[in-house]
């Protein structure tokens, strides 16, 4: 007897369901006092302004981010890939059998290379993205699901700190944390610290921590990467005022606001801001919050730091967290580490 399509596409869709989890830790904990905009708040009532780029990640915001990732100026998307797929099945002998997480997964795009190497040495396959966009997190999942059989998928929407607080013990043999796209260079020295606090936390003594940085480089270098032609980066930076009209029902009107992003070669870091093109009042309702904007007057919306490799090794080390091994670039332009736990 043959069996139709519509039911072949049945059981397929009921295999997919048996391997996916998804757990909304933003609904749940209505993203803590996130929800509530104190964080807004704060940043638009100090001077100069500021916004956690955490805002950024809406549904449409991941979209415009993976669109900046292929764009030609965005050196750090390509070269960190190309990395990868050079060291994947090096990292997969040296980890072994392991689960993946990774934070701010984003569409998992690069994930599929590590995958694939864990695959090839016959290894099972397990793997809990972590990212705010619910949206975006459930399609990439089910898109992994449908193309690697085997596959185990545990989602988790939510914070960084919310996930990691609420890791389930593994079910392999071993883990590795993933924090690779440079999404380290977001964090403020101090702020560094307490995440490397918190993937401590997450791991057990033996356990792996693969981080992807983007190293120090001239201005002509970096500068384009977050000023590109077709003004998706100046789109996705806007897209933050969308995400908080919608959020907080605010009137930010995005004519009103420009992109600008510089490279701050003192500190060796980029600088992202959306400046205001007049004077303005802008009103968010559901915070009772009304700002005023000047003239020119900028949000700080992202800073991006480069890093130094051998500074990097060292401030890892003393958190316990050993590199094991670092792979660069021809250009010394990315490096990636995998580093693993150690007791102190």
């Amino acid at each position: 007897m043959s069996i139709s399509k519509a039911a072949i596409s049945k059981i397929s869709q009921d295999n997919i369901e048996k391997r996916l989890q998804i757990e909304r830790l933003i609904e749940a904990t209505r993203i803590v006092a996130s929800s509530a905009g104190s964080d807004v708040v704060k940043g638009l009532t100090q001077t100069p302004k500021s916004l956690p780029p955490w805002y950024f990640y809406d549904d449409r915001g991941s979209e415009l981010f993976e669109q900046i990732c292929e764009l030609p100026e965005y050196y750090l998307t390509r070269t960190e890939t190309s990395i990868l797929q050079q060291c994947a099945g090096e990292i997969a002998k040296i980890t072994g059998a392991c689960e993946l997480v990774e934070l701010g997964s984003g569409s998992s795009t690069k994930t599929r290379i590590l995958l694939n190497a864990y695959q090839q040495l016959g290894y099972p396959l397990r793997y809990l993205p972590i990212d705010v966009s619910a949206g975006i997190l459930e399609s990439s999942a089910r898109q992994l699901l449908a193309d690697y059989p085997s596959l185990q998928v545990h989602a988790l929407a939510g914070t960084y700190e919310l996930a990691l607080a609420q890791l389930l013990p593994r079910q392999l043999s071993s883990r590795m944390l993933c924090f690779i796209g440079s999404t380290l260079g977001n964090l403020q020295p101090q702020q560094c610290d307490v995440f490397f606090s918190q993937i401590t936390d997450a791991l057990q003594v033996g356990e792996y921590f693969l981080l992807g940085i983007d190293l120090q480089k001239p201005k002509h270098i970096v500068e384009p990467a977050y000023n590109d032609c077709l003004g998706v980066t100046a789109a996705f930076n806007l897209n933050m005022l969308d995400h908080l009209n919608r959020r907080f029902e605010g009137n930010f009107d995005t004519t009103q606001f420009e992109h600008w992003a510089f490279y701050h070669e003192t500190e060796q870091q980029i600088e992202m801001h959306l400046r205001s093109l007049r004077s303005q009042t802008v009103q968010l309702k559901s915070l009772n919050l009304t700002v005023n904007f000047a003239a020119d007057e900028t949000i700080l919306t992202e800073v991006s730091r480069k890093f130094d490799l051998n500074t990097i090794q060292q401030q890892l080390t003393a958190w316990g967290l050993a590199p094991r091994h670092v792979w660069t670039d021809p250009n010394q332009w990315f490096g990636l580490l995998l580093c693993q736990l150690q007791a102190i």
